[in-house]
């Protein structure tokens, strides 16, 4: 089904590859001796990094993109950075959607708030705003925004367009804030790993179904890690550009930096259904391309598939877990003492009825789900089917309007909800627990992206668990039409045809506001009284005392565990509200913790006495001055961290690091980083990303570490940082290491934040 190389491969004329070790194979299909970096030279995505590259050096990559996006959780904090910068226009087309924070359930009218600051800041800097249930922001970016060849950055981790030809990267709002202030996104030119496609999927299964199978295979191995995914072989061509768009966005999931595809006619006549004939380009790799590594799938090998809690890479066949309930559910609920730390009883194998499993919820949602084929595919398996009326629900949500209006123009909506099944207006909620979250331990199945620990929305800290499982809208049918038990869609027999799709753009033309990039003075934003902006931030001091405030051994720590998503989203626009809620879920006493070391610092700002401040802060220091006398008045900052494993998998939002931040966070030390985009939001917010070997941990949750000369190793670019952990009255010593940093990463450290960094330059 699929096969990872053990090493790089050559792909010869698009159809062949070579192992790059059978050079004499490789010599005797090209009839020339082409060098690795000439071929590395010859693949869809170096091309699309070199046209966009501004530095001159293709190692060393200094990126302007097309156009950005965001959504109403990220957009106010960028935008007030950039204001706080000095922003006067938007330099680049910015797309401000509102798929988010929607529902105004939460907080009165803060999200609504948001919602007029977006409209008000389009127009006066000149950008593009898409009204709340228009679209979410993945699919209006695939119907107006994509074209062959482009980049497109986005404040959200699935931003994904590569089957499209564009290739897209989700980051955290800092690296917006610089393409708006005329900077590039900095990076080392990245490896790219080739995805060679062949066969054809049996009829059932579907995008998510392809997906599931390759984040299985990669995650847990790194094999993409903050890598480039090129799609390229013969059985790109045997799928539509809904499915090539369906497992597209899921590459966010492997933790792969960026996707780009071949692309071909098929492509071609979605842009020419959406009217935008023009921004098509045919890409395909040239002659002889070399790939850093190989992901050979065979689509036609292809199961359903069911990714189970928590995470998209614990992957089965439904097949395999039908035929082994009970050893299936029972390992789910193993790994599950990992990620809930015991907080909560947690079962699945109640769920047995009967001999099979029983699901309580089905979602077909977002820029995941929500597509037009996938919901066509539903409803054709539901056709004259009920859903029944015990405790199993149905809800889908289509990805836009336009979407929305051809679903109910051909009858599919008319056909769901017959069934008993809920259609909705787009909306990105389910995906992040703003929507539909089950009852306390119900199972819910569903084409999103994510099944994080409670990010269906349940509350840990409340005693509250649910828990998801993503599988494609097929599947979900499937199981709807077989009345909430588990049921693959090959196991249907019913007509999958779907019909034609007409884009009606004059749904967009009526509600969204484009100032086709003219910006306009004269408008003031509208800012409501949740908006508020960052406080002040110190810059890094010569020397730090840090308090250990959180410990995490999870494998890994997602950015929803750092800073939960649902209902605290609508917090996003007030940086100390936010914070508040910082790993609420996972280590309730953090914020607490981390406040009360804080104080230290405040006090070293109001120009007082830290140790007055802090009274455990004696001790400290007179350990401390035992070997470093001079440490104190003048040339110390105080602050926490946090230890995990490899904290940062998930979503790109920055407040993952930022809410850290205003708490007092100066570092984190971790055994790696999940993301580039994690680690980049905590250099954007000056902290330190600093990493420490695997092993027994030199230090345990609360105790202080002490950070000599930090500024200075900063500033000579040591990679090896000096530590002690402060014991029994005296130092311990330990090493750390910070890892490559630009000269640019620095400067923003050692000035405390981007917007600090910025401020000093205007």
């Amino acid at each position: 089904m699929i096969n990872l190389y053990e090493k790089g491969a050559y792909l010869v004329n698009g159809t062949e590859l070579v192992d790059e070790d059978n050079t004499e194979k490789l010599a005797q299909l090209t009839g020339s001796a082409l060098s690795k970096e000439e071929a590395r030279q010859n693949t869809i995505a170096y091309g699309i990094l070199s046209d966009h590259n501004t530095s001159g050096n293709m190692d060393k990559l200094m990126i302007k993109f097309d156009t950005l996006t965001s959504h109403d959780i990220t957009f106010v904090g960028i935008i007030q950075t950039a204001r706080a910068s000095g922003i006067e226009k938007f330099p680049v087309p910015y797309v401000l959607t509102n798929c988010h924070n929607s529902l105004c359930a939460v907080g009165g009218t803060i999200n609504e708030d948001d919602h007029m600051f977006g409209l008000t800041a389009a127009k006066r800097y000149g950008g593009m705003y898409v009204p709340p249930h228009q679209a979410v922001i993945h699919q209006f970016a695939r119907e107006m925004l994509a074209g062959g060849g482009k980049m497109i950055l986005g404040s959200d981790s699935h931003t994904r367009y590569g089957a499209l030809g564009t290739m897209a990267m989700g980051e955290g709002g800092p690296e917006l804030v610089k393409q708006l202030l005329n900077r590039t996104y900095d990076i080392n030119m990245p490896s790219v790993v080739g995805v060679y496609l062949t066969g054809k999927p049996e009829k059932g299964v579907g995008p998510q179904d392809v997906a599931l199978a390759i984040i299985g295979a990669v995650f847990e191995c790194g094999y993409v890690n903050n890598k480039v995914m090129e799609f390229v072989g013969p059985g790109v061509a045997n799928l539509s550009a809904d499915f090539r768009i369906g497992i597209d966005v899921m590459t966010t999931e492997t933790t792969c930096l960026s996707s780009i595809w071949k692309t071909d006619d098929t492509i071609k006549e979605f842009y020419e259904i959406h009217g935008r004939e023009k921004d098509y380009k045919e890409l395909n790799p040239g002659a002889v391309a070399y790939y850093d590594g190989m992901v050979e799938v065979d689509l036609s090998k292809i199961k359903p598939m069911i990714a189970m809690p928590f995470h998209p890479s614990n992957t089965y066949t439904i097949e395999e877990v039908n035929a082994n309930l009970k050893d299936v559910l029972a390992e789910v609920e193993k790994r599950a003492l990992v990620s809930l730390d015991g907080a909560v009883d947690y079962s699945l194998q109640d769920k047995i009825k009967d001999g099979k499993l029983y699901v309580d919820q089905g979602i077909i949602a977002g820029c995941a789900g929500g597509g037009y084929e996938n919901i066509c595919e539903a409803a054709n398996i539901l056709k004259g089917a009920s859903i029944g009326s015990d405790e199993f629900t149905l809800s889908v949500y289509p990805a836009s309007t336009p979407v929305f209006m051809e679903l109910v123009k051909n009858g599919a909506v008319a056909d769901l909800m017959a069934t008993g099944a809920v259609v909705k207006t787009a909306f990105c909620g389910p995906c992040f627990g703003a929507g539909d979250t089950p009852a306390n331990n119900a199972f819910s199945i569903r084409h999103s992206t994510r099944n994080f620990p409670n990010r269906e929305g349940s509350k840990l800290q409340s005693g509250q668990i649910a828990s998801v499982a993503l599988m494609d809208a097929r599947s979900i049918a499937a199981t709807a039409a077989n009345k909430g038990y588990l049921t693959p869609a090959t196991d249907i027999d019913t007509d999958f045809s779907v019909p034609k799709y007409f884009f009606d753009k004059t749904i967009y033309e009526n509600r969204v506001f484009d100032s086709k990039g003219v910006a306009d003075p004269s408008v003031e934003v509208q800012f409501g009284p949740n908006i508020k902006d960052w406080p002040e931030m110190s810059a890094l001091p010569e020397n730090l005392v840090l308090k250990v405030v959180s410990e995490i051994h999870d494998p890994v720590t997602t950015t929803d565990e750092l800073i939960p998503s649902g209902e605290t989203s609508s917090y996003r626009s007030n940086p100390l509200g936010l914070a508040e809620f910082t790993l609420s879920r996972k280590y309730p006493a953090y914020v607490g913790l981390a406040k009360e070391i804080q104080k230290a610092q405040k006090a070293i700002e109001a120009g007082n006495c830290p140790l007055d401040a802090v009274e455990e802060l004696k001790s400290v220091m007179e350990a401390v001055h035992t070997k470093y006398p001079e440490a104190g008045e003048g040339n110390i900052g105080v602050g926490s961290t946090i230890f995990a494993v490899k904290p940062g998998d998930g979503s790109a939002r920055e407040q993952a690091a930022s809410c850290q931040k205003v708490l007092g966070g100066w570092a984190n030390i971790a055994n790696g980083y999940a993301t580039k985009r994690y680690r980049s939001n905590l250099i954007n917010w000056g902290m330190l990303p600093l990493t420490i070997e695997e092993g027994e941990l030199p230090f345990k949750n609360k105790d202080f570490l002490f950070l000599p000369g930090i500024r200075k190793a900063v500033e000579n670019k040591d990679s090896r940082i000096r530590a002690f952990v402060v014991e029994d009255g005296g130092l311990r010593e330990f090493a750390l290491t910070l890892g490559e940093l630009t000269d640019d990463e620095r400067e923003i450290i050692l000035k405390g934040c981007l917007i600090n960094y910025y401020k000093e330059e205007n």
